[in-house]
């Protein structure tokens, strides 16, 4: 059900690959609620995506581009205001890959050009995209931007690797630039804490599967998916959270709030004895 939430407002996603990218959701759901979108992905992204056809859907425009570099995005930015015929209204940072992750390497054995990598493209590329639309005052006052994080930027999670620094990164680049863009020009700047998510991206997580069914298995009211992601994103470039900003917020079922839950301590249990020696 639409509500016209973001009627008239006009929107710049990142990140959005396929069906299963958490961005393709909010781009579509921003689309309902009555926005004008502008998709960008890189362009070898967008060589192995589909991102087009949702463009074709929601009567957008891809415009490539790698977020990681300057002059891509200033590029980006002209295009997509020259599209709007002014301001942005909100902006979705949804990009993290780490080629650690990638080529099997555990946090002790990581290649440090691919670690400057995995901070490059899934945290710095956000400060490049806030400080690239600082310079230009591409964003409306009272505009919203949010990225996408993971519970690992605050806790362990075995297999995450690499990518639990870079979240961390990302939800103090939030709270930094947010103090500077809210008193400066109004502008909300949050991040999203998702539950484990079944996105290409998140499938190169060792132990996805598991890892996926554990957080179900916590989390009281089950695993948030991409379009209850998408969902919220869209209450956060909304006008009704006018006043929320430099949060990280969960939307996870609960399990940022859990210890242990009964479901998943019975199949612990069952486990106990054959996997007692388990680190």
């Amino acid at each position: 059900m639409a509500y016209n939430l973001l009627k008239g407002k006009k929107g710049l996603i990142f990140g959005a690959l396929n069906e299963k990218s958490i961005a393709w959701q909010v781009a579509e759901r921003a689309y309902e609620e009555g926005a004008e979108v502008v998709l960008s992905n890189t362009s070898v992204a967008l060589r192995f995506g589909t991102v087009n056809e949702l463009a074709e859907r929601i009567n957008s425009i891809v415009i490539p581009a790698d977020a990681t570099n300057i002059q891509d995005l200033e590029n980006l930015i002209d295009k997509t205001m020259e599209r709007f015929g002014g301001k942005i209204d909100f902006i979705l940072h949804s990009i993290g890959m780490s080629p650690n992750v990638r080529k099997g390497r555990t946090y002790d054995d990581l290649d440090y050009d691919f670690f400057h990598k995995t901070l490059d493209i899934s945290a710095i590329s956000f400060h490049k995209v806030l400080q690239t639309c600082w310079k230009k005052d591409a964003i409306t006052h009272g505009g919203s931007v949010v990225a996408l994080s993971y519970i690992a930027a605050q806790r362990t999670l075995y297999g995450y690797n690499d990518m639990a620094d870079a979240k961390a990164l990302l939800e103090s680049i939030a709270r930094s630039f947010g103090y500077i863009y809210g008193r400066e020009r109004g502008v909300r700047i949050n991040t999203v804490s998702q539950s484990p998510t079944e996105t290409t991206a998140g499938g190169g997580v060792m132990g996805f599967d598991a890892l996926l069914d554990f957080s179900n298995r916590m989390s009281p009211l089950g695993n948030a998916s991409a379009l209850d992601c998408a969902d919220f994103c869209i209450t956060l470039f909304s006008d009704l959270t006018r006043k929320i900003t430099m949060q990280n917020i969960y939307n996870d079922g609960g399990f940022s709030s859990m210890g242990m839950s009964n479901r998943a301590m019975a199949v612990y249990n069952r486990n106990l004895e054959e996997c007692k020696d388990c680190k």
